[in-house]
């Protein structure tokens, strides 16, 4: 008996991956979120196929440690740029010394995120896990966009989550105040409000050579969420771990994205690692999408025109302000 639509990820989830082994020579491929699981494991990948890679990470330690490993493994070429993507400062100054050193740019691949047990806020005044998971990437694509449609044909890969059918997204609680936060929520809330802003930017992208998708990397172990407590830190060592897939699946198919032929007009769809998928009901209602994509660019103090196939930027003040 077949799945409903919505359910079909259950069945998706255990369908052989789509393949590809074309190289990425000459290719420049800014990963976020690398030093660990599934960013840790597309980089190795795509170092192999041969793209210069520009890896953004908090942790400069574990970022150096990765590129020897790369150097060793691959001689790849590899750049390091320090930002934390819980503070929207950094995320312009990542995207500053990125445009000011790389003339072009043809994959982007959105992957740094967090989930969180309780409520926290960032310096700038945002939920915890809506600023890293969707501000973040939110700003940072649209920094890099421009020059994105210049070294075009390029694609944008947001690593995104079955976790956004928790759902959790409230226009006007963005902030978890008039709530008791869920952290499964929270982090739902995060994915939904990019995958909604996804299609958006796919509809605003048309014809202009840079493709978007979101991707779900499987159910594989990774360090997410272990910035939280001693209980949550066990239960993912001891317990979750020892049931979930390794991450290098998670980089085969974030390779697949990045470099598939097939997928070079494919933009604005969802993915289960390579099965193209329908996301739950409340991810796809364009009306909310269109207003999330307001709220993030006053939340992000992003001004963005359209001008035909050209995109033109400005970055103000990023500080907090309420949603209507």
């Amino acid at each position: 008996m077949k799945l409903p639509e919505e359910l079909q990820f259950i069945e998706n989830a255990r369908k052989p991956l789509k393949t590809t082994t074309v190289r990425l020579d000459g290719k420049v491929c800014i990963i976020t979120g690398a030093t660990s699981g599934v960013g840790r494991e597309a980089a190795k990948r795509i170092a192999r196929a041969g793209a210069h890679l520009v890896l953004v990470n908090r942790n400069e330690e574990k970022a150096a440690a990765l590129k020897a490993e790369l150097a060793a493994l691959s001689n790849a070429k590899v750049d390091l740029v320090h930002a934390d993507f819980s503070n929207l400062d950094d995320v312009q100054r990542a995207a500053s010394h990125i445009l000011h050193h790389f003339p072009s740019i043809h994959i982007l691949i959105n992957n740094a995120g967090v989930h969180m047990t309780t409520r926290r806020l960032t310096v700038d005044g945002f939920e915890t896990a809506f600023a890293v998971n969707h501000l973040a990437s939110f700003l940072f694509t649209h920094l890099l966009l421009e020059r994105m449609i210049a070294s075009a044909p390029a694609r944008i890969i947001q690593v995104n989550s079955e976790g956004h059918r928790f759902g959790g997204l409230k226009l006007d609680d963005l902030t978890w105040e008039k709530r008791r936060y869920k952290g499964l929520q929270g982090y739902g809330a995060s994915k939904v409000a990019q995958l909604l802003t996804v299609w958006e930017l796919a509809d605003r992208l048309k014809d202009s050579g840079v493709t978007i998708n979101a991707v779900h990397p499987g159910e594989v172990a990774t360090n997410i969420g272990m910035n939280n407590g001693f209980l949550y830190r066990w239960y993912q060592t001891y317990l979750l771990a020892h049931i979930l897939k390794d991450p290098k699946i998670s980089g085969e198919a974030l390779y697949y994205f990045a470099a598939a032929p097939e997928l070079s007009a494919i933009s604005g769809k969802f993915f289960n690692l390579t099965i193209e998928e329908k996301p739950a009901a409340h991810a796809l209602d364009r009306a909310t999408g269109k207003r999330i994509w307001d709220i993030s660019e006053e939340l992000t103090g992003l001004h963005h025109k359209m001008m035909g196939n050209t995109v033109s930027t400005a970055v103000e003040n990023p500080g907090f302000t309420a949603a209507s």
